[in-house]
């Protein structure tokens, strides 16, 4: 995009973002605190700094005792009670990323006990093994299964989270333990995650997340790319339907760039470029050979910031979301 086209892109974050700083999917539709908070990392890319610091006060006034957020929120009120692993680690991200762009030790400051509150409602669904369970019920019962790509975020988030306590003099080496150990199962034992390899996110999260890095990382993303690229388009939503959507094309392309595919994340984003709506928007995805919109007609905020990251780790203009590892190097060529 040029950077009048993400400017635009941006702006439509901004046109859907509500007054007390919540960000839903579109207008009128509900808010989860993971794309959420993908959103305001759009914002700061895109120089809206007042912006996303309204977006993470809305963090602060919604972050439950527990250190917790729900799965949906909808106009000031909880639509889903669910409290999601993977959604409440990402604020951990978010806030990190906030500080690369803004360089804002303060707000570090400020965002240390939501970003502690939340590492520590994670943690506490930790198995012996390494594994996240994937949620809790509203009443606090763990559910019974760990999710791959949640579980691959949440490793990235952790990371995260690790760096703004070095940054700030917090010694937990119970996290780096944490990390560790999720790390090594997700390398090693998938048996400890339900399958659901059927979807894009199972095939290039550990890639994008750090998971799995340099020559591994090429050759798991060279296996499963003819089950869900689509060439000329982009990336399918899941292997046996062909939805291609902005969001994991966007999300792919970081995966190759994290890899040091830079030429392919760049051919990926590009064939993005259909889903681009003229006021800077991005459709959610496009049904092929149809070329139907599905969700019919539907503009996601989620899909608007995905790109814009990706875009702007491509130009090298920030970092490269959501591998924001301190000291990782990602290779250019």
């Amino acid at each position: 995009m040029t950077p009048h086209e993400l400017a635009e892109t941006v702006d439509s974050i901004v046109a859907v973002q509500q007054s007390d700083g919540m960000i839903p999917w579109f207008p009128g539709g509900h808010t989860d605190p993971w794309n959420h908070v993908e959103a305001a990392m759009a914002l700061d890319a895109g120089g809206r700094r007042a912006e996303a610091e309204a977006a993470y006060d809305w963090l602060v006034a919604t972050q439950r005792p527990d250190g917790a957020w729900h799965q949906y929120y909808r106009a000031g009120r909880v639509e889903e009670a669910t409290l999601d692993a993977n959604v409440t680690a990402y604020v951990a991200t978010g806030v990190w990323h906030h500080f690369l762009t803004t360089g804002d030790t303060g707000f570090l400051t400020t965002m240390w006990p939501v970003v502690a509150g939340a590492v520590g409602f994670v943690l506490e669904l930790q198995t012996a093994r390494g594994e996240i369970i994937w949620a809790r019920h509203a009443g606090g019962t763990p559910w019974s299964f760990a999710l791959l790509t949640a579980s691959c975020s949440t490793f990235s988030s952790l990371h995260s989270a690790l760096a703004v306590a070095t940054r700030l003099g917090h010694d937990r080496p119970g996290w780096a333990s944490a990390v560790e150990r999720l790390g090594r199962v997700i390398a090693e034992e998938p048996e400890a995650f339900l399958p659901k390899d059927r979807w894009a996110m199972d095939w290039y999260y550990p890639v994008l997340t750090g998971v799995v890095t340099g020559d591994a990382a090429r050759a798991r993303l060279g296996a499963g790319y003819g089950r869900f690229v689509i060439d000329g388009l982009g990336v399918r939503c899941v292997s046996d339907k062909d939805w291609v959507t902005a969001a994991e094309t966007a999300e792919c392309a970081m995966a190759h760039l994290a890899a040091g595919e830079v030429d392919t994340a760049s051919r990926l984003l590009d064939w993005a470029g259909h889903l681009r709506h003229d006021d800077g928007s991005w459709f959610t995805g496009m049904v092929h050979p149809q070329g139907h919109h599905f969700p019919a007609g539907e503009r996601s905020t989620y899909s608007a910031a995905a790109v814009t990251l990706a875009a702007t780790a491509l130009a090298g203009t920030g970092p490269l979301v959501p591998l924001l590892v301190p000291g990782t190097a990602v290779p250019r060529r």
